[in-house]
């Protein structure tokens, strides 16, 4: 189901500035609301479909962490991440005056300011990942070296093992 479709994002927009190849996929006339239901729609490994998570450091500082859909964000292995002594999850009313981004379309691209941002370590198991385009309804997918065309990130262990 990756429907062409004739909507660019400000998230593609940005990719074609950088010519960094990418597929996209709309899920827009589907009822999928979380990641995983995301993911079962577009026919997608849900441990290749990334979300975008927004955290506050001890310090105020914001991160950008990214990890499988699936998964939880480990607060301890984050805030060891960015060598801060703690990160909480940013609260959802400061999410689009900080990222510019609603909950549910948070790109780690084009947001207002460039926030540190960790991707978690799984994503190297695959050749592309999967993550917003920065609106609800819509997803892209490219490779760790195409987006690192784009954005700065580093890579760790960051997800909480049952």
């Amino acid at each position: 189901m990756s429907a062409k479709t004739d909507t660019k994002t400000n998230v593609m927009r940005i990719l074609d500035q950088h010519k960094v190849d990418y597929k996209h996929y709309s899920y827009i006339n589907t009822n999928a609301i979380s990641g995983i239901e995301v993911a079962q729609v577009l026919n997608q490994n849900p441990a290749q479909v990334f979300k975008t998570l927004v955290t506050t450091g001890k310090s105020k500082k914001h991160y950008v962490f990214m990890i499988p859909v699936a998964e939880e964000l480990d607060l301890k292995k984050a805030a060891s991440a960015v060598n801060e002594k703690s990160v909480e999850m940013l609260h959802l009313k400061d999410l689009l005056p900080t990222t510019g981004y609603i909950h549910g379309g948070c790109s780690p691209i084009g947001m207002k300011k460039l926030f540190t941002t960790v991707i978690d370590s799984s994503a190297q198991n695959f050749e592309t990942i999967i993550f917003s385009a920065g609106k609800i309804g819509y997803q892209v997918e490219t490779s760790l070296a195409n987006l690192k065309k784009v954005i700065p990130y580093s890579l760790a262990d960051i997800t909480t093992k049952s």
